[in-house]
C-alpha cells in the first residue's frame, strides 16, 4: 500500500494491478448512474444489473449532471462522489464490528488488511456497486445479526445487486434452515418486483438476453479478463487474445496452462462438492459463514466475475479463527490477496493519457505480471484449505451425531 502511494505520488496514476485506463476512475458508478437517469438501460446499454442498481443510483445522483456524458457527471455530481466515499467508510466500520464480534484480538489487523487491501481499494477506484452491496452482505452472512428480518433483507439486497450472491445464501439450504431460506427468497422476489415496477424494465428475459450478450463480449476481452481474475479460466482464451501474448509468453508455457487449468478447476469443484455433501450430512459441523464461503469460492474458481468480488470471499475467510492448519493457511492466503502490489514480467501496453485522480497527463505502462498467475491460485488454495478442514470436521462430527440424510 505504501509503495503504491509513493508510485502514485511520483507518476500521477495508480500502478498495476489497478486498471490501466487511468481516466476511468469511478466510472463503474457513473456509467450506471448515467443510465439510471435516462431510459434505455436494458435495450440500449444492454445492462446485466437488476433494477435495484438503477433505483439506488437514481436516488443518490443529481439528475442535472447527467444531461451530457458520464464523464461530465463524474465532475458534476457531488452527491455521487460523496456516496462512494461514505459507503467505503461504512464498509470498513461494519467489517471492524464483525471482526471484533468474531475475535477482538485479531480484529484490528484484519480490518486494516481488509480496508486497505487490494480488493476493496480496487472496488473503490472502480466505484463499483459492490461498495453498496457489501453492508447487506455483512448483515446477511456475518456475525452482527444471526437471525431475523435484517438477515433476510440483507440477503435480498445482495442478490438484487449482484445475482451471483445467491450462492452464499444457499448455505441456509445446506444447513436445512428452510425458514430463513424461504424468507430470504420471498424478500428477494418482493424487492425485485418493486424495483422492476419502478424502473419499468429489467425483466428476467431482458436480463438473460443481456447476460448472454455480455458473455460473448467478454470472451473477446481476454486481457481485461486476465488482468485481475479470481479464476484461471480466462487463461484458456489466451491464444485468441487480440494482444499478441505469445510474444511475451513461450508457447510451451501456454500449452502447460491449457493442460493444467481444467484440472485445477475440476478438482476444486470436486473438493468443494465433497465438503458441501459432508456439511449436508452434518449440518451442525460447519458454520453458516464457512458453508457460504465454500459455495462462493467454488464459483470464483470456476469463473471470474471480476477481481473485486474477492471482497466478499475475504470477508468470510477473515471471520475464521486462527486455529488449525486449514483456516490458518486460508487466512494467510487472504492477507496475500490484500497486498496492493504486483511484479511486472513484461510490458504489453504503453499509453499516453490523462489521470483523473491526479488531474495531469500520464504515460502508464502495464503488462503481464506475477499477480495474474498467483491470485487465482491463492483463491483456489483458500477453497482447498477450508474444504479439507471442513471434511475433517465432518468426520469428527460423525463420532458424536448420526448423519442426517433427509430434508428435515
Amino acid at each position: 500500500m505504501i509503495a503504491t502511494a509513493l508510485a502514485f505520488q511520483k507518476t500521477g496514476y495508480l500502478p498495476q494491478p489497478f486498471v490501466f485506463d487511468t481516466n476511468d476512475t469511478f466510472m463503474d458508478w457513473f456509467n450506471t448512474a448515467y443510465w439510471a437517469n435516462r431510459p434505455g438501460a436494458y435495450d440500449v446499454w444492454r445492462s446485466i444489473y437488476p433494477p435495484l442498481s438503477f433505483v439506488f443510483l437514481d436516488l443518490f445522483s443529481l439528475p442535472g449532471c447527467y444531461l451530457q456524458s458520464p464523464f461530465h457527471a463524474r465532475d458534476c455530481d457531488w452527491l455521487g462522489n460523496t456516496t462512494i466515499t461514505a459507503f467505503y467508510v461504512l464498509d470498513v466500520v461494519l467489517v471492524w464490528l464483525s471482526f471484533r464480534r468474531a475475535d477482538p484480538r485479531t480484529a484490528p489487523m484484519r480490518t486494516i488488511a481488509f480496508g486497505l487491501g487490494l480488493p476493496l481499494l480496487f472496488t473503490l477506484e472502480r466505484g463499483n456497486l459492490i461498495l453498496v452491496a457489501l453492508p447487506a452482505f455483512i448483515l446477511a452472512h456475518g456475525p452482527l445479526v444471526t437471525r431475523g428480518p435484517w438477515r433476510w433483507l440483507g440477503a435480498a439486497a445482495t442478490i438484487n445487486f449482484k445475482p451471483y450472491l445467491l450462492l452464499p445464501v444457499l448455505a441456509h439450504a445446506v444447513k436445512r434452515d428452510w425458514r430463513s431460506l424461504e424468507l430470504a427468497g420471498i424478500a428477494t422476489i418482493f424487492l425485485y418486483l418493486i424495483t422492476l415496477a419502478i424502473v419499468g424494465a429489467g425483466t428476467p428475459m431482458e436480463l438473460a438476453a443481456n447476460t448472454a450478450n455480455w458473455v460473448v463480449f467478454q470472451s473477446g476481452q481476454v486481457w481485461n479478463e486476465i488482468h485481475y481474475s479470481t479464476s484461471y479460466a480466462p487463461f484458456l482464451l489466451i491464444r485468441n487474445s487480440q494482444i499478441p501474448v505469445l510474444q511475451f509468453v513461450p508457447s510451451r508455457t501456454v500449452e502447460t496452462i491449457e493442460f493444467l487449468v481444467p484440472l485445477v478447476i475440476r478438482a476444486s469443484q470436486c473438493i468443494a462438492l465433497l465438503a458441501l455433501a459432508g456439511a449436508w450430512l452434518q449440518p451442525r459441523a460447519l458454520s453458516h459463514a464457512r458453508i457460504a464461503m465454500l459455495l462462493l469460492a467454488a464459483y470464483l474458481v470456476t469463473q471470474s466475475p471480476g477481481g473485486y468480488t474477492q471482497t466478499f470471499l475475504l470477508f468470510l475467510v477473515l471471520l475464521e479463527p486462527w486455529k488449525g492448519v486449514g483456516p490458518i493457511l486460508a487466512i494467510v492466503c487472504a492477507y496475500l490477496l490484500c497486498l496492493v502490489a504486483d511484479w511486472p514480467l513484461s510490458t504489453v501496453l504503453e499509453l499516453a493519457t490523462n489521470s483523473w485522480l491526479s488531474g495531469r497527463p500520464v504515460t502508464p505502462n502495464f503488462g503481464l505480471a506475477i499477480g495474474h498467475f498467483v491470485r487465482p491460485g491463492l483463491v483456489a488454495l483458500i477453497l482447498w484449505a477450508l474444504a479439507l478442514d471442513s471434511l475433517v470436521r465432518v468426520v469428527r462430527a460423525h463420532r458424536l451425531h448420526r448423519p442426517t440424510l433427509g430434508f428435515a
